[in-house]
């Protein structure tokens, strides 16, 4: 299989923010999808990453994936805009002492409209909620160019950047 250098970006939260997102609308919601279907799941990680070359999961077998997103220390979450899914948050609690902001993203029809912002906020402060030492995501510069600034304006910072193959298949 090809693979490209990407940069990297890993960013961490060691204490929670003071800010809050009011969310940009009514009816939105974040529904914790309780061990998603392997479908469900892959419809949420290809609608929000696959136009920015996201492949790792989509090259699990649905035995791995579910093994990962059925742990009791994975948590799903789906941001709904009046009834519609607008994006995902997956927070892994796995190891002991932090949380890994595992997957985030907004589908494409609602980008650039303030769903990032509000939807982050409360997947840190979800994090939060369980009393980890620190949070932490990583970005690379295929994702979404904003994902970097967002993460940024909602209190992480860069603790390490790497160069990493990544994967094309």
């Amino acid at each position: 299989m090809k693979t490209i250098p990407v940069r990297t970006t890993y960013l961490e939260m060691v204490a929670r923010p003071t800010h809050d997102t009011p969310p940009p609308g009514e009816r939105i919601e974040v529904i914790h999808a309780l061990r998603p279907t392997i479908g469900f799941y892959r419809f949420l990680y290809d609608a929000v990453g696959r136009d920015f070359q996201w492949v790792d999961r989509t090259m699990m077998s649905d035995e791995a994936l579910g093994a990962i997103v059925h742990d009791d220390r994975v948590e799903v979450h789906v941001l709904y805009a009046h009834g519609t899914p607008a994006g995902y948050a997956e927070l892994d609690r796995r190891e002991d002492g932090q949380i890994e902001l595992a997957y985030f993203g907004i589908m494409p029809e609602f980008r650039g409209k303030g769903f990032g912002r509000y939807f982050l906020d409360w997947a840190v402060a979800k994090a939060w909620s369980y009393g980890p030492e620190r949070v932490w995501v990583h970005t690379c510069e295929l994702d979404h160019p904003a994902a970097l600034p967002i993460y940024l304006a909602a209190g992480f910072t860069v603790y390490d950047e790497r160069i990493l193959d990544q994967p094309m298949p």
